[in-house]
């Protein structure tokens, strides 16, 4: 698998070190010939005609760089440096950013896409093909045609999601928001069955918003033929915005958990958990739609001001 490594204009030591290991002719060399396979110092001081100490002092550099990196393995007269290309191809942005103006960063994951999750009966899934897996059976969530699901639901318990975290390093990340069509979840449904439905990012509990219902008096405007009526057909769809004063919902204030305090740019991945505590009010389950399923067609959406 091919190996990239991106540099920023204001990266200017990282700059310096690898304009200078890429300076040299015999370094190039050294680069190519760690193409095909890792190779220790004295295999490659014979492959290029130097002295080991030379090769020693290029491959130095090349590892200061970042290009390469030495691991000490054992030999037959004692330990011997084994050198291990780390990098194929090299991106340099020379554009300056200009700091007054906002960016964006936006992923969408499939409702059929949790990395983990706690359901139990009423529980299921739903996609383009038909069901996932058997109705109210726990252990379908767990079969990799999830990843098909359009709908899922569950009378308790939650499902988390862990989305890529594509923001450049060095910046600070101003707000984060949380789109989702979500309603409660009933047997068949009820139009006032209320659910207090949780929503956590990188661990925290950043606030409750209770949907009033589990909707299905009519019909999705998106729901395939093969949707049955009677069952859900439709949810709210919800936008969960923090940002450095707290956390809001729909414009109303949720929590006071702050876009600092996720911590977002320590981890390479944001973590966002959807459900209900243990000791809610209203423990309603949740009903989570798709692309193609109730009134909005759209996955989840997960998006970063920086």
């Amino acid at each position: 698998m091919a190996k990239f490594k991106e540099y920023e204009a204001s990266e200017i030591g990282a700059l310096c070190d690898l304009g200078k290991a890429l300076s040299s002719p015999v370094r190039l060399e050294m680069m190519q010939l760690l193409y095909e396979g890792a190779m220790n110092i004295g295999e490659i001081a014979k492959a290029l005609d130097l002295p080991a100490s030379s090769a020693a002092f290029h491959l130095n550099l090349l590892e200061q760089a970042g290009l390469i990196r030495m691991e000490k393995q054992p030999g037959t007269r004692g330990a011997v440096k084994l050198c291990i290309r780390k990098v194929d191809y090299v991106t340099i942005n020379l554009i300056k950013k200009n700091r007054d103006i906002d960016e964006v960063y936006s992923a969408e994951l499939p409702v059929g896409a949790f990395s983990s999750c706690k359901v139990s009966p009423t529980c299921g899934m739903f996609g383009a093909d038909g069901s996932v897996g058997n109705e109210d059976s726990v252990y379908c969530f767990y079969y990799p045609d999830r990843m098909k699901a359009g709908i899922l639901w569950t009378s308790s318990g939650y499902v988390e999601y862990k989305f890529a975290n594509g923001v450049p390093k060095n910046r600070r990340i101003k707000k984060l928001t949380l789109s989702a069509e979500i309603c409660s979840e009933a047997p068949a449904y009820r139009e006032d069955w209320k659910s207090d439905i949780t929503f956590w990012i990188n661990g925290l509990d950043t606030g409750t918003w209770t949907c009033p219902g589990d909707f299905g008096a009519r019909r999705g405007r998106l729901n395939p033929p093969e949707w049955a009526n009677g069952n859900t057909q439709y949810g709210i769809l919800v936008m969960l915005e923090i940002n450095p004063d707290g956390t809001y919902l729909n414009g109303r204030r949720i929590g006071n958990v702050t876009v600092d305090q996720l911590e977002l740019m320590k981890s390479p991945c944001v973590t966002v958990r959807i459900g209900n505590k243990e000791d809610a009010k209203y423990p309603g389950g949740i009903n989570i739609f798709g692309k193609h399923f109730g009134d909005y067609n759209q996955d989840i959406v997960l998006t970063m001001e920086y």
